[in-house]
């Protein structure tokens, strides 16, 4: 899908879910109905399903950021690398406040780019890096999207140079990608895993995916289990397992996704409330939780997105912890 065609999606696609207050109500969402798997990259797909078939199989964690979404809903939709620089800088200033999870791969490395090659952070549509536990080589990686309107081959000469991060990679002309390394076989990636699957393709500012649930020490401080009153104790008895899931990051929403049929949504979302303070406070940045157990789905309303994002990238989530 081209850059303007991508906006326009964006503009019509806004998320639905009723919160109210006192216990949670079921989410009623209009949701796309997710395919089974990834075969190939299909850049008309949401950035979060479009990139499952480029992630290692190896990979344990994977963070998106929709930077053309995050310029659509900060009135900077035509931002490109030949925007005034008053503008651009703007956008940047702006951006801090938002729930991105990247700060851009190629900011660090931007004014060279733009000065030697043409190109620049202004230039990425989405970016999104994987990683895995044990900092194994083969599940740590990640993908720049281009703007289709980006020259090539100022692309690859900004490679071949070896320019800031894209040193070694490895650039798809047709599909307007840089990888950090050639991408897996189709079979051997994120894509072939209908379970993974499911839990993308929510339009989003930014999007965190991750196998397993969260330790409670991650989620709350080490040493804090210990000084669980009886209660908070019972509760984590009575969750289920879990195996994946994801929190997608909108302007107003956050739309969580633990897989389907859960029995424990209420209890997670409900977590919260009887759990130590997460840092920052959990309540303060994500607010007035509701389920839908069919679905696996809770959805928050998003009170402070900049924080929201740093809650993701640090698991500071108490919905995800282990069960006891």
């Amino acid at each position: 899908m081209s850059r303007v065609g991508r906006v326009a999606a964006a503009l019509a696609g806004a998320l639905l879910l009723t919160a109210c207050s006192g216990d949670p109500k079921p989410v009623h969402q209009v949701v796309p109905e997710p395919e089974v798997v990834v075969s190939d990259y299909d850049a008309s797909k949401e950035p979060s399903a479009a990139v499952l078939a480029l992630v290692p199989s190896a990979a344990t964690t994977l963070e998106v950021t929709d930077f053309d979404q995050i310029r659509l809903v900060l009135g900077f939709s035509t931002l490109d690398d030949d925007s005034p620089a008053a503008d651009r800088e703007k956008f940047w200033q702006r951006f801090r406040r938002s729930a991105a999870l990247s700060t851009g791969l190629l900011r660090p490395a931007d004014q060279r780019l733009r000065t030697q090659f043409g190109i620049s952070q202004d230039d990425v549509a989405w970016e999104a890096s994987w990683s895995a536990d044990g900092a194994s080589a083969d599940g740590t990686g990640w993908v720049l999207a281009f703007h289709e309107d980006v020259p090539v081959g100022a692309i690859r000469r900004a490679v071949e140079a070896g320019a800031g991060p894209l040193a070694g990679a490895v650039v798809d002309e047709k599909r307007h990608l840089v990888t950090s390394a050639q991408p897996p076989a189709v079979a051997d990636s994120w894509g072939a895993e209908p379970a993974l699957v499911a839990l993308t393709g929510t339009e989003a500012v930014s999007t965190y995916v991750a196998r397993g649930c969260t330790s409670f020490d991650t989620v709350f401080g080490a040493g804090m289990e210990e000084q669980l009153a009886a209660a908070p104790a019972a509760a984590l008895h009575g969750l289920d397992e879990l195996d994946a899931w994801s929190v997608a990051l909108g302007t107003e929403l956050v739309t969580v996704q633990l897989g389907e049929k859960r029995g424990d949504a209420f209890d997670r979302v409900r977590l919260a409330d009887v759990m130590p303070p997460t840092d920052p406070e959990f309540a303060l940045v994500m607010s007035r939780g509701v389920a839908d157990p069919a679905s696996g789905r809770l959805g928050y309303v998003l009170d402070d997105p900049a924080a929201a994002a740093r809650l993701t990238r640090e698991r500071h989530l108490p919905f995800t912890v282990c069960p006891d």
